[in-house]
């Protein structure tokens, strides 16, 4: 297949971006629903209130406000969350835009000076109201992280409209490659399409035929060559999407052919094994099984992640042998097994029907396995 890219359609702009600035993405129901899944964990603890300091937990709680200004820092917010109400605690420089835009309804904002501390006056505030010291949020991580897991209406379609843009912009960038294009150049181009898109690149990869054995390739000033890989993880709204794809300028080898081939049947396994109720320790054990199923070995496991649950984290969490939590309705995805030079990855999310892969563009090429429409390399 060669899609021009000349015939490729724009990438959709995102519902939050407005010509007068940006509207909080939040839904009253959802957040309402939100509030009462951390109440229940207050409830359980025994405390009076949390307080929430993770970017996982900020945006997933606030339904979507950006709490970041650094992608590599620390959050510019701190949420305290009490049988009262709501309190965002932030550095006065950061205010007046959180107000008009991040803040959702009913939630009360306080200031500290820009070289402040911001858990020293969610501290003080929470004793001013209970009398007690917050519960922190590194005690009930177990617990917000299960609040986390079945994706509300409103975020279940953010979600898949950030997938769907995002894979938008893998076929635009690589529809359009050529064998000398640089990783660099290709990683460029694609974070100028999710940039554009309203989201930030909070990770990008790139490998060319020279450098096909990294796993975690990012990008050089080498010539993709004859094969290359792309890999994304944009974030909008506080919901992190993943994806890779895989281009190819020549009429491919047989060996790369199987081992694509392969890798998609443990990933099919890894589907099979994502059902409800099941834990996450139990499909990693099938993970290691899949690799020694399709030739892979059993040792593969252990040269790079397998991915586990997604939304508001890259993975939350990682799925190893010590991840218990058990899979529920509505909750996402993005598995990525991996082999020599083969890795597949999409962000998928598990609904009544079944898995439906969010990260999906009908323009790029796909084969069915075991029902489901998975990516197959590019070919240019």
């Amino acid at each position: 297949m060669n899609a021009g890219h000349a015939d490729l359609a724009p990438v959709g702009r995102p519902d939050t971006l407005t010509p007068g600035g940006r509207t909080a993405p939040g839904v009253p129901a959802d957040r309402a629903e939100k509030r009462r899944r951390v109440l229940d964990i207050l409830d359980g603890a025994g405390r009076e209130t949390l307080l929430l300091t993770s970017h996982t937990a900020l945006t997933w709680y606030l339904d979507g406000s950006r709490v970041h200004i650094s992608l590599a820092g620390d959050p510019i917010a701190a949420m305290l969350v009490g049988r009262d109400g709501d309190h965002l605690v932030t550095f006065n420089n950061e205010a007046a835009r959180m107000a008009a835009e991040e803040l959702p309804a009913g939630v009360v904002l306080h200031e500290v000076p820009w070289y402040g501390h911001l858990g020293d006056k969610a501290d003080a505030l929470a004793r001013d109201l209970t009398g007690q010291v917050p519960l922190p949020e590194a005690a009930v991580a177990a617990e917000l992280r299960a609040a986390r897991q079945p994706l509300l209406p409103g975020e279940s379609a953010r979600y898949a409209n950030l997938s769907r843009d995002l894979a938008c912009a893998m076929t635009d960038v690589l529809s359009g490659a050529r064998p000398e294009d640089t990783e660099f150049e290709l990683a460029a181009a694609l974070a100028s399409r999710v940039v554009a898109a309203g989201a930030e690149p909070v990770v990008l990869l790139c490998n060319g035929s020279s450098r096909s054995s990294f796993r975690h390739p990012l990008p050089t000033q080498a010539p993709i060559g004859r094969r290359a890989m792309l890999v994304a993880c944009a974030r909008r709204d506080g919901m992190v999407a993943n994806v890779t794809r895989w281009v190819r300028f020549d009429a491919s080898m047989l060996s790369e052919r199987n081992a694509e081939t392969r890798i998609a049947a443990v990933e099919a396994d890894i589907f099979d094994a994502t059902v409800p109720g099941t834990r996450l320790s139990s499909i990693f054990t099938e993970i290691k099984g899949a690799y020694s199923r399709h030739g892979f070995g059993a040792e593969q496991w252990e040269l790079h992640h397998q991915g586990g649950p997604a939304g508001y984290a890259g993975r939350d969490p990682r799925v190893t042998a010590a991840a218990d939590d058990a899979v529920v309705v509505n909750q996402a995805f993005t598995w990525n097994p991996s082999g020599p030079g083969v890795k597949i990855e999409d962000t998928v999310q598990l609904t009544p029907g079944g898995i439906t892969v969010l990260t999906a563009d009908p323009r790029w090429p796909v084969e069915p396995v075991n029902g489901i429409g998975r990516p197959l390399t590019l070919q240019l």
